[in-house]
């Protein structure tokens, strides 16, 4: 093989492996587009629904109300009180416990019952066992005879420790039941508050977009006015159109945003479906004073109703325990009955009976061990949910107060940033009209006006909520969110 040939080889394998290199390359930035491109597109937004938690569906109205409904906050609130689907299962679950108390009060009652009979009869005493031969002389067949008998009786556990142990347990679960329908209050207007300080903010958000869309409207009018009189070049004026197009789009997603809340807020709180409404109240700003630490978990162990219901839950636990365990305990019974019988009703004679039972369980074939096990291992997960909801109240207060703190600090940061924002928007556009600068710096200010409304809406619906939730970490979320928000 001559050298050109060699030289020729070794160019074609220099070039062989430099395309695969390029090839490589290639193939590895269009795989990083690629990874890039799928982590830009947004994942669905999952909204809640009530099947996840009750607190997010509701019993709508059967209609709606002709006309637009003006919904201030407290309107909201007390509609969904009434008609939020958490509120109505735990009322519900409520008088399901009263009808459990008085079943387990049955037990400890007496029953008393009324008969009356008559009866027209043939017997075989064959078939009762007696025969010619143990009864020389007795009839195959008695009757046919009849009797009347009108008679009361009366049956009456004296003494049965373990219903006793178990009807004062169900009175503690009807206790639990009512703490429970509070706490769902609670978690209803947090919901219900959550819901329309969204819907608040969303239309403070529509309000905004379409002041930047008329800002950015008039700034692409001049643009095209100034290029077309010469003194402007065609950058600015697709700059300008940019910027306008930009907002136009901030402007259709607001609205949709606040459209798709609004229908969140019926749902929290019943509203029949298309009904109109509009929100009657404003984000409210007051300055909140963050109150102490202690005293705060100190008001929060007093008022908060999970924390009184694994209380009482404990209660009836430690009940039920004692319940199972007198499974193995002796019960005394009373039977009582009173009436005449005769042959017909009016030839009948008193008479009665009255039967004392002393019931001594010997073997039960484990069950009462059983019982005690199951109701031993309830009472450990009761101490355990206690433990757990009274950590959970400790995390709930210092989260709320971290956020009032924060969200308070944001507010006064967002509503400077609004002000200085407008100024440097103003002063850019006097410079663009004294031609001093290009409209590149208008562009730029807007930008900063509208990200700083944007600030102050979030940290406006932030404080509030905050307010709201600390109002809910108390256990006084219906009193406490009209305090708080000073009626809005």
């Amino acid at each position: 093989m001559s050298s050109a040939d060699r030289l020729n080889r070794q160019l074609q394998c220099h070039c062989a492996l430099l395309l695969r290199i390029i090839f490589l390359i290639a193939s590895i930035a269009i795989f990083q587009v690629a990874l890039c491109a799928q982590s830009s597109i947004p994942a669905a937004v999952q909204v809640p629904t009530s099947a996840q938690n009750p607190v997010f569906g509701s019993v709508p109205d059967a209609k709606p109300t002709p006309g637009v409904l003006p919904l201030t906050f407290s309107d909201a609130i007390e509609r969904a009180l009434r008609q939020n689907l958490a509120g109505l299962l735990s009322e519900y679950n409520t008088i399901e416990a009263r009808g459990q108390k008085w079943q387990q009060l049955s037990a400890l009652l007496p029953n008393v019952n009324g008969d009356v009979q008559e009866v027209r009869q043939k017997l075989s005493t064959e078939s009762e066992g007696f025969t010619a031969k143990l009864l020389p002389g007795i009839p195959p067949i008695i009757g046919p005879y009849s009797f009347f008998d009108v008679r009361a009786s009366a049956t009456q556990r004296v003494f049965d420790w373990q219903a006793i142990q178990r009807y004062r347990s169900s009175v503690i679960g009807e206790s639990v039941a009512k703490f429970n329908l509070k706490d769902a209050r609670d978690l209803v207007v947090l919901a219900t508050g959550n819901a329309y300080l969204q819907a608040i903010a969303g239309v403070a958000r529509v309000e905004t977009a379409q002041a930047q869309v008329e800002s950015a409207r008039a700034l692409y009018q001049k643009a095209v006015a100034q290029q077309q009189a010469g003194v402007a070049p065609a950058i600015d004026t697709l700059r300008a159109q940019v910027e306008y197009q930009a907002r136009q789009q901030q402007l259709i997603v607001a609205t949709n945003d606040f459209a798709k809340q609004k229908i969140s807020l019926a749902r929290v709180i019943g509203l029949a479906s298309g009904q109109e409404f509009e929100l009657a109240d404003k984000a409210p700003y007051e300055a909140f004073p963050v109150p102490d630490l202690e005293t705060s978990l100190q008001r929060a162990y007093s008022l908060r109703s999970d924390y009184k219901a694994a209380r009482d839950r404990l209660v009836a636990a430690q009940l039920e325990r004692s319940a199972a365990t007198a499974g193995y305990f002796p019960t005394i019974d009373m039977a009582v009955n009173f009436g005449e019988i005769g042959a017909a009703p009016g030839d009948v004679l008193p008479t009665y009976a009255v039967v004392g039972t002393l019931n001594i369980p010997i073997f039960q074939g484990g069950r009462v061990h059983g019982d005690v096990l199951k109701a031993e291992a309830s009472l450990r997960q009761a101490e355990a949910q206690m433990a757990d909801v009274r950590a959970q109240i400790d995390q709930d207060i210092r989260n709320a107060l971290l956020d009032l703190k924060s969200s308070s600090d944001q507010v006064e940061v967002a509503q400077s940033s609004v002000n200085l924002a407008e100024q440097a928007l103003t002063q850019s556009q006097d410079r663009f009209s004294a031609g001093v600068t290009d409209n590149l710096e208008v562009v730029q200010a807007q930008e900063a006006v509208a990200a700083a409304h944007e600030s102050l809406i979030s940290s406006l619906y932030l404080n509030n909520f905050a307010k709201v939730s600390f109002a809910r970490a108390l256990g006084r979320a219906e009193e406490g969110v009209r305090e708080y928000l000073k009626g809005k």
